[in-house]
């Protein structure tokens, strides 16, 4: 009877929130902005060049906002049930499982061994997991660290399921995680056991899921597409050894901090209308060393983009369906059947044993689930060349695609236009956590690179723009994608508007009614309102005014400075006079930030 009743309950249900407040005040900031440029505009014949330029400005401030308001205008989460899923469904579908990294030194394996042992020790049958490991670096360091981690996880993996360890990350749990007295001795004998272990990495046991290290061939001549390339070259090779319909892919440095994120993606992968309504299921990025970056996106810009076409693909924290990744559009499922082998070949090059599997998963057929990877060794080594995706769709049409160092916002971008949504896992406590870039310069760099990859998205052909016209990106989603993609654009403008107290003090002009004027209250309630509502914001989210101060202090930092070399950078690579290339941001462990 139990199972009857839990059959017929859903894997998730839609958490509709109510943001009254925030849209009033949202409308009230306009509406005040818009009053401002009709001021402006009706007063431009008696002001001179400064009047212009701060007309100018707060257009494009205004048109900023409106992108913005409509990110957070209707804000949806996802409250998703893992202990119906396995009462549902006997056999779990199998999830391949992606971890990617580029330099041993910039990225320690202390880092990316520490988020694969967390990834193999997340609840889900062992045997429908597999874990791939794409080292770019081809580091010695970073294989041999692999070896050992391997032989550790042969113990860590039992430990933490049979005592329902919530922290599965080693260099995390150990510190913080000492039993209290009053735990069984087992347990607290056991602990000390693996602290032992794990500081000399050896272990016995063989109830671990697959691990594989995946270095892949690369030659000066051809172009290896840096992470885009890793992913695609991943792709293949579980495509041979595993093929499992849905892939998770992280960095090295975001740990699995939830155990049951598997099981929380199946629930919307698995519970959605016909199991085929989302592409591919995010986890928003979060930090165990800086909590507060990124709270404020995720609290308010994320959630509220959830409720129009699903959350962006931000490369790390994702839950794919393998058959989205090949190029399956939306209205292909209810088509899906015998493909012909030499459009296979075209697009998925000419590996015979990879179209079948390629063909298996279009088709929508789920297969074995082999024990036995090493058979599929050579042809692994193949699809893996340099030079296989020549002739192909690879980068193109199927996995990842390239054309920008932001190969995770065009991918998804690419997935949404077909017509496809996203979910978004956000459960308690949260899905992956990481360490967040240092501060200084490897911080302005990593922004820098983000402007400039966002911004090769809008110059393309595939921008938002075109694909909402001629494709099936919806509108409001267009919108939040622009209001993403322009974050380099904004440095113009902001510069301009920075500028201008110095400019017309050099001049003996204004930008600004007098005081006297009653329009001054325009500017100074649109200054007052904003500034309170963005602390109210914050305060919301559990932050304090000190952060609600610093982060307003670099947001201005970030925008006039990384955000402008961005812009530079990207119109040198529309003009021909530089090429792309992918910055390695450096990841710095625990133990080294308390040196």
């Amino acid at each position: 009877m139990a199972n009857t009743k839990s059959s017929c309950l859903p894997l998730y249900e839609k958490v509709f929130h109510k943001n009254t407040y925030h849209r009033a005040l949202d409308v009230i900031i306009l509406f005040l902005l818009l009053c401002l440029l009709f001021y402006r505009l009706s007063t431009l014949k008696n002001h001179g060049f400064a009047w212009f330029l701060a007309f100018l400005c707060e257009s494009c401030f205004t048109f900023i906002w409106i992108l913005i308001v409509n990110c957070k205008w209707t804000p949806l989460t996802y409250k998703t049930y893992p202990q119906r899923l396995q009462e549902r469904i006997q056999e779990l579908p199998p999830v391949d499982m992606f971890v990617t990294t580029a330099d041993a030194e910039l990225e320690p394996p202390i880092i990316t061994v520490n988020t694969v042992l967390s990834l193999l020790a997340v609840d889900y049958p062992v045997h429908k997991l597999a874990c791939y490991v794409s080292d770019d670096a081809c580091s010695p360091l970073n294989f041999y660290s692999l070896v050992e981690a391997s032989k550790f996880a042969k113990l860590w993996v039992p430990f933490c399921k049979k005592y329902n360890v919530q922290i599965r990350a080693p260099f995390r749990y150990f510190p913080d995680s000492e039993p209290s007295d009053s735990s069984s001795g087992e347990l607290l004998q056991d602990w000390k056991n693996m602290k032992v272990i794990s500081e000399n990495k050896g272990g016995l046991s063989d109830e671990i899921p697959h691990l594989v290290y995946i270095s892949r061939e690369k030659r000066p001549k051809h172009p290896h597409h840096y992470k885009a390339g890793a992913m695609n070259v991943l792709t293949r090779v579980s495509g041979l050894m595993t093929n499992a319909p849905f892939m998770l892919n992280v960095d090295c440095d975001m740990y699995a901090n939830n155990p049951e994120i598997v099981l929380q993606a199946m629930c919307l992968h698995l519970g959605s209308k016909n199991e085929n309504e989302f592409a591919f299921i995010q986890s928003p990025q979060y930090f165990y060393d800086r909590p507060e970056n990124l709270c404020i996106l995720n609290e308010y810009i994320g959630k509220g983009i959830v409720g129009i076409q699903g959350p962006f693909y931000q490369g790390t924290g994702t839950f794919h369906r393998r058959d989205v990744v090949y190029g399956l559009c939306l209205d292909q499922i209810e088509h899906q059947g015998n493909i012909v082998e030499d459009e296979l070949l075209k697009k998925f090059g000419n590996s015979k044993e990879f179209i079948k599997s390629a063909a298996q998963t279009l088709e929508g057929k789920t297969g074995g689930y082999s024990s036995n990877i090493s058979r599929s060794l050579d042809e692994a080594h193949r699809v893996a060349d340099c030079g296989y995706e020549y002739g192909s769709s690879w980068g193109d049409e199927v996995g990842c695609l390239y054309g920008a160092t932001a190969e995770d916002n065009l991918t998804g971008l690419v997935i949404h236009s077909k017509g496809w949504r996203s979910g978004y896992c956000l459960p308690i406590p949260h899905a992956f956590l990481g360490c967040a870039s240092p501060s200084g310069p490897a911080g302005m760099r990593q922004q820098k690179r983000w402007a400039t990859g966002l911004l090769e998205i809008l110059f393309s052909k595939r921008n938002p723009i075109l694909a909402t016209l001629i494709g099936k990106l919806q509108f409001r989603q267009c919108l939040a994608y622009l209001w993403i993609l322009t974050w380099g654009l904004r440095s113009i403008p902001e510069l301009c508007y920075i500028a201008l107290p110095a400019y017309c003090i050099i001049t003996n002009s204004t930008f600004l009614p007098k005081v006297q004027e009653p329009t001054v209250l325009i500017p100074l309630a649109l200054f007052l309102i904003y500034k309170l509502y963005t602390l109210l914001e914050y305060i919301q989210a559990g932050l304090s005014i000190r952060s609600w101060w610093v982060n307003n202090c670099m947001a201005r930092i970030v925008t006039t400075s990384a955000w402008l070399f961005g812009l530079v950078n990207a119109a040198l690579e529309q003009f021909g006079f530089s090429e792309a290339v992918f910055e390695i941001t450096q990841k710095i462990h625990r133990s080294q930030r308390c040196r």
